[in-house]
Protein backbone atom coordinates (compact mmCIF):
# COMPACT_ATOMS: atom_id res chain seq x y z
CA UNK A 1 0.00 0.00 0.00
CA UNK A 2 1.52 2.96 -0.70
CA UNK A 3 0.75 7.07 0.70
CA UNK A 4 -0.39 9.42 -2.56
CA UNK A 5 0.02 12.20 -0.88
CA UNK A 6 1.80 14.09 -3.13
CA UNK A 7 2.72 11.90 -5.88
CA UNK A 8 0.99 12.63 -9.04
CA UNK A 9 0.82 16.41 -7.74
CA UNK A 10 -0.29 18.75 -11.20
CA UNK A 11 -0.91 21.64 -9.01
CA UNK A 12 -1.35 23.38 -5.48
CA UNK A 13 -2.46 26.56 -4.25
CA UNK A 14 -4.12 28.00 -1.04
CA UNK A 15 -7.82 26.60 -2.87
CA UNK A 16 -7.27 24.03 -4.98
CA UNK A 17 -4.71 20.98 -5.25
CA UNK A 18 -4.79 18.51 -8.35
CA UNK A 19 -3.35 14.92 -8.32
CA UNK A 20 -3.14 12.95 -10.96
CA UNK A 21 -2.81 9.14 -9.85
CA UNK A 22 -1.57 6.54 -12.39
CA UNK A 23 -0.05 3.20 -11.27
CA UNK A 24 2.67 2.03 -13.81
CA UNK A 25 3.25 -1.12 -11.79
CA UNK A 26 0.57 -2.94 -13.09
CA UNK A 27 2.06 -6.31 -11.91
CA UNK A 28 1.27 -5.53 -8.79
CA UNK A 29 -2.11 -5.44 -6.74
CA UNK A 30 -2.17 -1.75 -6.30
CA UNK A 31 -3.89 0.30 -3.10
CA UNK A 32 -4.19 3.65 -3.27
CA UNK A 33 -4.72 6.38 -0.25
CA UNK A 34 -6.46 9.48 -1.33
CA UNK A 35 -7.08 12.41 1.39
CA UNK A 36 -9.51 14.69 1.47
CA UNK A 37 -8.83 17.88 3.31
CA UNK A 38 -11.02 19.47 6.00
CA UNK A 39 -13.81 21.48 4.45
CA UNK A 40 -13.40 20.56 0.53
CA UNK A 41 -14.99 19.81 -1.92
CA UNK A 42 -13.55 16.59 -4.05
CA UNK A 43 -14.41 16.34 -8.03
CA UNK A 44 -12.80 12.47 -8.98
CA UNK A 45 -12.84 11.47 -12.15
CA UNK A 46 -12.08 7.57 -12.69
CA UNK A 47 -10.25 7.10 -15.54
CA UNK A 48 -9.89 2.85 -15.03
CA UNK A 49 -12.28 0.24 -15.14
CA UNK A 50 -13.23 -1.55 -12.40
CA UNK A 51 -11.78 1.07 -9.44
CA UNK A 52 -12.99 0.08 -5.79
CA UNK A 53 -13.58 2.77 -3.35
CA UNK A 54 -13.86 2.49 0.60
CA UNK A 55 -14.63 5.51 2.74
CA UNK A 56 -12.96 4.40 5.95
CA UNK A 57 -14.83 7.32 8.19
CA UNK A 58 -18.21 6.03 6.81
CA UNK A 59 -18.24 2.37 5.97
CA UNK A 60 -19.36 3.14 2.66
CA UNK A 61 -18.35 1.31 -0.45
CA UNK A 62 -18.48 2.05 -4.01
CA UNK A 63 -17.58 0.46 -7.83
CA UNK A 64 -16.89 2.71 -9.94
CA UNK A 65 -16.81 2.23 -13.97
CA UNK A 66 -14.65 3.66 -16.30
CA UNK A 67 -15.23 7.50 -16.78
CA UNK A 68 -17.76 7.69 -14.02
CA UNK A 69 -17.10 10.90 -11.48
CA UNK A 70 -18.64 12.11 -8.27
CA UNK A 71 -18.54 15.36 -6.42
CA UNK A 72 -18.10 15.11 -2.68
CA UNK A 73 -18.10 17.23 -0.06
CA UNK A 74 -16.11 16.55 3.15
CA UNK A 75 -16.42 18.36 6.27
CA UNK A 76 -13.22 16.87 8.28
CA UNK A 77 -10.24 15.14 6.71
CA UNK A 78 -10.92 11.75 5.60
CA UNK A 79 -9.60 9.09 3.98
CA UNK A 80 -10.46 6.82 1.20
CA UNK A 81 -9.04 3.46 -0.38
CA UNK A 82 -9.00 2.73 -3.87
CA UNK A 83 -7.67 -0.04 -5.75
CA UNK A 84 -8.35 -2.18 -9.10
CA UNK A 85 -9.60 -5.79 -9.93
CA UNK A 86 -7.59 -8.01 -11.75
CA UNK A 87 -3.98 -6.10 -11.76
CA UNK A 88 -5.66 -3.02 -13.87
CA UNK A 89 -3.57 0.51 -13.74
CA UNK A 90 -5.23 2.63 -11.23
CA UNK A 91 -5.96 6.03 -13.00
CA UNK A 92 -7.70 8.61 -11.28
CA UNK A 93 -7.95 12.65 -11.25
CA UNK A 94 -8.42 14.43 -8.20
CA UNK A 95 -9.33 18.05 -7.65
CA UNK A 96 -9.66 19.30 -4.26
CA UNK A 97 -11.27 22.68 -3.65
CA UNK A 98 -11.93 24.45 -0.61
CA UNK A 99 -15.38 24.85 1.07
CA UNK A 100 -14.37 28.73 0.74
CA UNK A 101 -13.44 29.17 -2.60
CA UNK A 102 -16.68 27.58 -3.75
CA UNK A 103 -18.82 29.74 -1.35
CA UNK A 104 -17.22 32.79 -3.13
CA UNK A 105 -18.10 31.59 -6.55
CA UNK A 106 -21.57 30.64 -5.83
CA UNK A 107 -22.34 33.31 -3.70
CA UNK A 108 -25.39 31.55 -1.61
CA UNK A 109 -26.98 34.80 -0.73
CA UNK A 110 -27.25 36.47 -4.23
CA UNK A 111 -29.91 34.20 -5.27
CA UNK A 112 -31.90 31.48 -3.93
CA UNK A 113 -30.92 29.03 -7.16
CA UNK A 114 -27.51 29.69 -6.05
CA UNK A 115 -28.44 28.97 -2.43
CA UNK A 116 -29.71 25.53 -3.83
CA UNK A 117 -26.72 24.59 -5.53
CA UNK A 118 -24.27 25.24 -2.61
CA UNK A 119 -26.92 22.83 -0.46
CA UNK A 120 -27.11 20.17 -3.12
CA UNK A 121 -23.45 19.99 -3.49
CA UNK A 122 -22.87 19.98 0.93
CA UNK A 123 -25.32 17.45 0.80
CA UNK A 124 -23.18 15.62 -1.69
CA UNK A 125 -26.74 15.34 -3.80
CA UNK A 126 -24.26 15.59 -7.33
CA UNK A 127 -22.82 12.23 -6.54
CA UNK A 128 -25.34 10.28 -8.66
CA UNK A 129 -27.11 11.37 -11.23
CA UNK A 130 -29.94 8.27 -11.48
CA UNK A 131 -30.96 5.75 -8.81
CA UNK A 132 -27.41 4.73 -7.56
CA UNK A 133 -25.56 5.38 -10.44
CA UNK A 134 -22.51 8.12 -10.69
CA UNK A 135 -22.65 10.27 -13.79
CA UNK A 136 -20.27 9.80 -16.63
CA UNK A 137 -18.06 12.06 -18.18
CA UNK A 138 -18.87 13.90 -21.30
CA UNK A 139 -16.58 14.22 -24.20
CA UNK A 140 -16.14 17.90 -23.23
CA UNK A 141 -14.91 17.01 -19.71
CA UNK A 142 -12.53 15.02 -20.85
CA UNK A 143 -10.97 17.77 -23.48
CA UNK A 144 -10.82 20.08 -20.24
CA UNK A 145 -8.89 16.91 -17.97
CA UNK A 146 -6.54 16.50 -21.16
CA UNK A 147 -5.97 20.35 -21.11
CA UNK A 148 -5.03 20.31 -17.07
CA UNK A 149 -2.80 17.01 -17.59
CA UNK A 150 -1.01 18.56 -20.31
CA UNK A 151 -0.65 22.20 -19.38
CA UNK A 152 2.85 23.48 -19.42
CA UNK A 153 1.63 26.79 -18.01
CA UNK A 154 3.54 28.28 -14.59
CA UNK A 155 2.62 30.76 -12.02
CA UNK A 156 -0.38 32.92 -12.18
CA UNK A 157 -0.80 31.70 -15.54
CA UNK A 158 -1.33 27.93 -14.35
CA UNK A 159 -3.61 29.73 -11.82
CA UNK A 160 -5.95 31.39 -13.82
CA UNK A 161 -5.67 28.61 -16.16
CA UNK A 162 -6.42 25.83 -13.55
CA UNK A 163 -9.43 28.43 -11.97
CA UNK A 164 -11.00 28.60 -15.28
CA UNK A 165 -10.89 24.75 -16.22
CA UNK A 166 -12.83 24.26 -12.75
CA UNK A 167 -15.15 26.63 -13.34
CA UNK A 168 -16.37 24.64 -17.05
CA UNK A 169 -16.33 21.73 -15.26
CA UNK A 170 -19.00 22.67 -12.39
CA UNK A 171 -20.68 24.29 -15.63
CA UNK A 172 -20.75 21.47 -17.24
CA UNK A 173 -21.55 19.20 -14.27
CA UNK A 174 -24.31 21.86 -12.91
CA UNK A 175 -25.86 21.13 -16.73
CA UNK A 176 -25.46 17.77 -16.99
CA UNK A 177 -27.53 17.20 -13.76
CA UNK A 178 -30.31 20.10 -14.60
CA UNK A 179 -31.04 17.82 -17.75
CA UNK A 180 -31.96 14.99 -15.65
CA UNK A 181 -31.85 12.70 -18.27
CA UNK A 182 -33.08 10.13 -15.76
CA UNK A 183 -34.26 7.47 -18.76
CA UNK A 184 -31.38 6.37 -19.45
CA UNK A 185 -27.89 5.80 -17.37
CA UNK A 186 -25.40 7.02 -20.42
CA UNK A 187 -26.30 9.56 -23.05
CA UNK A 188 -27.10 8.57 -26.11
CA UNK A 189 -23.64 8.55 -28.22
CA UNK A 190 -25.07 10.30 -31.43
CA UNK A 191 -26.75 13.13 -29.07
CA UNK A 192 -23.73 13.60 -27.25
CA UNK A 193 -21.38 13.66 -30.24
CA UNK A 194 -23.52 16.25 -31.95
CA UNK A 195 -23.40 18.54 -28.94
CA UNK A 196 -19.61 18.19 -28.52
CA UNK A 197 -19.66 18.51 -32.48
CA UNK A 198 -22.30 21.67 -32.44
CA UNK A 199 -19.56 23.28 -29.72
CA UNK A 200 -16.31 22.40 -31.41
CA UNK A 201 -16.70 22.12 -34.96
CA UNK A 202 -14.39 25.37 -35.26
CA UNK A 203 -11.03 23.12 -34.18
CA UNK A 204 -9.36 20.37 -35.90
CA UNK A 205 -11.30 17.76 -34.14
CA UNK A 206 -11.26 14.15 -36.05
CA UNK A 207 -13.56 11.11 -35.02
CA UNK A 208 -10.66 8.86 -33.95
CA UNK A 209 -9.52 11.49 -31.63
CA UNK A 210 -13.69 11.69 -30.04
CA UNK A 211 -13.59 8.18 -29.94
CA UNK A 212 -10.33 7.38 -27.93
CA UNK A 213 -11.65 10.66 -25.58
CA UNK A 214 -14.48 8.90 -24.77
CA UNK A 215 -13.31 5.34 -24.65
CA UNK A 216 -15.49 4.63 -27.90
CA UNK A 217 -14.92 2.76 -30.82
CA UNK A 218 -15.31 5.09 -33.53
CA UNK A 219 -16.87 2.69 -36.35
CA UNK A 220 -19.52 2.33 -33.40
CA UNK A 221 -19.81 6.62 -33.38
CA UNK A 222 -19.91 6.96 -37.18
CA UNK A 223 -22.84 3.88 -37.51
CA UNK A 224 -24.86 5.35 -34.48
CA UNK A 225 -24.73 9.17 -35.34
CA UNK A 226 -25.31 8.06 -39.39
CA UNK A 227 -28.67 5.97 -38.16
CA UNK A 228 -30.19 8.88 -36.27
CA UNK A 229 -28.88 12.22 -38.00
CA UNK A 230 -28.85 10.45 -41.76
CA UNK A 231 -25.19 12.02 -42.27
CA UNK A 232 -21.96 11.02 -41.48
CA UNK A 233 -19.72 12.77 -38.52
CA UNK A 234 -17.30 14.10 -41.40
CA UNK A 235 -19.90 15.48 -43.55
CA UNK A 236 -21.93 17.30 -40.52
CA UNK A 237 -18.73 18.60 -39.47
CA UNK A 238 -18.08 20.22 -42.86
CA UNK A 239 -21.50 21.53 -43.02
CA UNK A 240 -20.79 23.07 -40.02
CA UNK A 241 -17.67 24.80 -41.50
CA UNK A 242 -19.29 26.01 -44.69
CA UNK A 243 -21.78 28.06 -43.05
CA UNK A 244 -20.14 29.74 -41.21
CA UNK A 245 -17.28 29.89 -43.91
CA UNK A 246 -20.20 31.87 -46.21
CA UNK A 247 -21.29 34.18 -43.28
CA UNK A 248 -17.58 35.12 -42.85
CA UNK A 249 -16.86 35.25 -46.60
CA UNK A 250 -19.07 38.31 -47.07
CA UNK A 251 -16.80 40.46 -45.09
CA UNK A 252 -14.11 41.66 -47.10
CA UNK A 253 -12.02 43.00 -44.15
CA UNK A 254 -11.26 39.05 -43.36
CA UNK A 255 -8.37 37.40 -45.06
CA UNK A 256 -9.36 34.08 -46.80
CA UNK A 257 -6.46 32.37 -44.80
CA UNK A 258 -8.22 33.41 -41.82
CA UNK A 259 -11.71 32.38 -42.37
CA UNK A 260 -9.56 28.52 -43.20
CA UNK A 261 -8.51 28.64 -39.82
CA UNK A 262 -11.67 30.41 -38.42
CA UNK A 263 -13.24 27.32 -39.49
CA UNK A 264 -10.83 24.95 -38.55
CA UNK A 265 -9.09 23.98 -41.65
CA UNK A 266 -4.94 23.52 -41.25
CA UNK A 267 -4.77 24.46 -44.73
CA UNK A 268 -6.11 26.93 -47.15
CA UNK A 269 -6.13 24.69 -50.21
CA UNK A 270 -8.30 21.85 -48.28
CA UNK A 271 -10.35 25.31 -46.97
CA UNK A 272 -10.66 26.28 -50.83
CA UNK A 273 -11.45 22.59 -52.34
CA UNK A 274 -14.15 21.91 -49.62
CA UNK A 275 -15.82 25.47 -50.25
CA UNK A 276 -16.07 25.04 -53.72
CA UNK A 277 -17.43 21.91 -53.11
CA UNK A 278 -19.87 22.68 -50.93
CA UNK A 279 -20.97 25.76 -53.30
CA UNK A 280 -19.90 25.14 -56.42
CA UNK A 281 -17.50 28.55 -56.54
CA UNK A 282 -14.32 29.15 -54.99
CA UNK A 283 -14.18 31.56 -52.01
CA UNK A 284 -12.38 34.04 -53.46
CA UNK A 285 -15.01 34.39 -56.46
CA UNK A 286 -17.55 34.33 -54.07
CA UNK A 287 -16.52 37.56 -52.56
CA UNK A 288 -15.92 39.32 -55.29
CA UNK A 289 -19.38 38.45 -57.28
Amino acid sequence: MKNQSDKGLLFRSEDIKIVMQEDSYAEKFFRSNMIESKSSFNLLFLLSPNIHLEAHDCGSKFIFKKNQYILHFSSEESMAELWTENQEILRYLQIQIHYNYILKLINPEESKENADILENMIRNNYIFLHKQTPPYMTVEMHMILREIVSSSKKGVMQKLFVEAKIIKLLILMFEQFDEKNTVQEIPKIPSMIKKFVDENYHKNIKVEEIGKLIGINQNKIRKEFKAQYHVTVSDYIADLRMLKAKKLIINKEIMIKEIAIECGYEYVQNFTRAFKKKFGVSPEKLRTE
